[in-house]
C-alpha cells in the first residue's frame, strides 16, 4: 500500500491518503497536549504505545461485537484504517468521578458511581469543546436520533468490555473518551484511538495514575506510566 498526501495533522496523529479505495494511514506522534492545547509537550515513545494499544484493544472490541475502523497495523507508529466521516462528538464514559467531572460538580475524585454515566461534548476547538446533550446534538445536526442511540449503546458496551479486561491487568478504568465515525454507507463505527491519552487508568491496588493525567498535572514519570500500562496489557493478551 502506498502512502500519499497528508490529509490532516491533529494534536496526536497525522492522517494520510493511500492508493487503496476507502483506506487511510494514521501515524501516531509523541506530541502531547492538554487543556484544549494550552499545555504542550512531548512524551517519548507515546506514539508507539498508543498505536499498538489502540490496535490491540480495537481488535478485542471487534471480536466483542463493536465495529471499528481498524484494518491493519503497518509498523510501530502507523496503522491502516477505514476512511470515515467523524461524528463531531466526544463521547465520555465515566465509572468514577475524576478530572473535569469532579471540578464541575464538586464531587470528590475517586467516588465510584452506582452505574456508568455518559457525556457528549461538541468537537469544536474554537468553542472549547462544550458539553452538550442529545437534543443539542440533533439541533446542530451533528447526529441523528438513531445514530446517538447506536453510539450510546456501543459506548456502554465498550465500557463493559474494557473494564473487565483492565481489571484482569490490575488496572481500574476510571473514564475514557471515544470518537465514532460514519462509513461511506452511513454505518457507525468506533474510530480514533484507545490509549493512556484517552483513558484514565489507575493502578487497582495503589490508585497510582497510569495515564495522561501525569502530564496534565505535572506528576512526573509519564513515560514510565505509559510503559507500565502497556506492559500489563501485553502480559494479559
Amino acid at each position: 500500500m502506498e502512502k500519499r498526501n497528508q490529509l490532516y495533522e491533529g494534536k496526536a496523529k497525522k492522517v494520510y491518503e493511500t492508493d487503496a479505495q476507502g483506506l487511510l494511514i494514521v501515524s501516531y506522534k509523541d506530541d502531547a497536549t492538554a487543556f484544549n492545547g494550552l499545555k504542550k509537550g512531548t512524551i517519548s515513545g507515546k506514539g508507539i504505545i498508543n498505536n499498538r494499544m489502540s490496535n490491540i484493544l480495537m481488535q478485542r472490541l471487534e471480536k466483542g461485537g463493536i465495529p471499528t475502523h481498524f484494518v491493519e497495523e503497518l509498523n510501530e507508529r502507523e496503522t491502516v484504517v477505514r476512511r470515515v466521516s467523524i461524528v463531531p462528538l466526544e463521547v465520555i464514559v465515566r465509572n468514577i468521578a475524576a478530572g473535569s467531572f469532579s471540578q464541575r460538580y464538586g464531587v470528590v475524585e475517586g467516588e465510584v458511581f452506582a452505574s456508568p454515566t455518559i457525556e457528549f461534548s461538541y468537537k469544536n476547538d474554537e468553542l472549547g469543546d462544550p458539553l452538550i446533550n442529545d437534543y443539542h446534538a440533533i439541533a446542530l445536526k451533528l447526529a441523528t436520533v438513531e445514530e446517538l442511540e447506536t453510539i450510546k449503546r456501543y459506548a456502554f458496551a465498550v465500557n463493559e468490555q474494557l473494564k473487565s479486561f483492565w481489571k484482569d491487568c490490575g488496572v481500574t478504568l476510571v473514564d475514557f473518551k471515544l470518537e465514532f465515525g460514519r462509513l461511506g454507507n452511513g454505518t457507525i463505527v468506533l474510530a480514533d484511538e484507545i490509549s493512556p491519552d484517552t483513558c484514565r487508568l489507575w493502578d487497582s491496588r495503589t490508585g497510582e495514575k497510569l495515564d495522561k493525567d501525569r502530564f496534565r498535572r505535572d506528576l512526573g514519570g509519564v513515560e514510565d506510566a505509559y510503559a507500565e500500562v502497556m506492559k500489563r496489557l501485553t502480559e494479559h493478551l
